[in-house]
């Protein structure tokens, strides 16, 4: 295939897109929006293109701050995991925990993060990596539940302490678990960037949102959306293929 052919197949497969947009136009339109209810994508797009030295530090920020909490949150994630499957007492103080962790809104536990960590950026990444540990944990404590008794035997008579059967055996089985859970997260964790950004936030996508909708900017606010979209698209991207060269080379 020559490397027109490809392009032509590329822009081929953003027909979903171009149907979106269309969509989008032809609901407006139809409806009589004014730009002040929901304005036109491409006003949207003049924005974007016109002012998008404006929507590049926010996006940075809060890819950045998205980023910190993805990887904070896995980390908190995959130690608790071990910490429950390593010890059943820790396991019963461990699991509850986590449970109400992932049970009670983020909005409803941002008083308490607050008090702990102060607002602005500690109170964004807290709120992040809150959102993002739950899932790195479960599939964690997934792939080590699964070690199969074969394995653990023959460890076990072999001589191997819990701290081999987890280093040589068990990361083996909890690494690609786990990065499923990056995969699955990661878009997550753009939302709960902006969320938090939107809340208690001074910068980044979700600050500017809650700036344009206050002064009824309404292009920068569907922007600062579609802005975010794509960075989260982009970075589960990014996590599909880290996903796939982790899951290589442990396999």
């Amino acid at each position: 295939m020559t490397r027109a052919k490809r392009i032509l197949a590329g822009i081929a497969h953003l027909w979903p897109i171009a149907l979106v947009v269309v969509a989008w136009d032809l609901w407006v339109v139809l409806n009589g929006y004014t730009s002040t209810v929901a304005p036109r994508p491409w006003a949207v797009f003049a924005d974007m293109i016109t002012g998008v030295t404006a929507y590049l530090a926010p996006a940075a920020y809060t890819l950045g701050v998205s980023l910190v909490g993805l990887v904070g949150g896995t980390l908190v994630g995959f130690v608790c995991a071990i910490l429950v499957w390593a010890s059943a007492a820790l396991s019963g103080v461990v699991t509850p925990a986590a449970l109400i962790i992932r049970s009670v809104p983020i909005t409803a536990m941002i008083p308490i993060i607050a008090r702990i960590v102060g607002y602005g950026d500690p109170a964004v990444i807290a709120s992040t990596v809150l959102i993002c540990f739950f899932p790195a944990f479960v599939f964690t404590l997934s792939g080590l539940a699964s070690i199969p008794d074969s394995s653990r035997d023959l460890f076990r008579v072999l001589g191997a302490g819990r701290a081999q059967l987890l280093f040589r055996l068990g990361v083996l089985y909890a690494l690609p678990q786990m990065m499923v859970s990056v995969r699955i997260t990661a878009p997550t964790a753009v939302l709960a960037a902006m969320l938090a950004e939107f809340l208690m936030g001074a910068d980044g996508l979700g600050a500017m949102f809650s700036t344009s909708r206050s002064y009824s900017d309404m292009e920068r606010a569907w922007g600062t959306a579609l802005v975010a979209t794509i960075v989260s698209v982009l970075v589960f991207v990014a996590a599909r293929g880290l996903e796939r060269r982790v899951v290589a080379r442990v396999a």
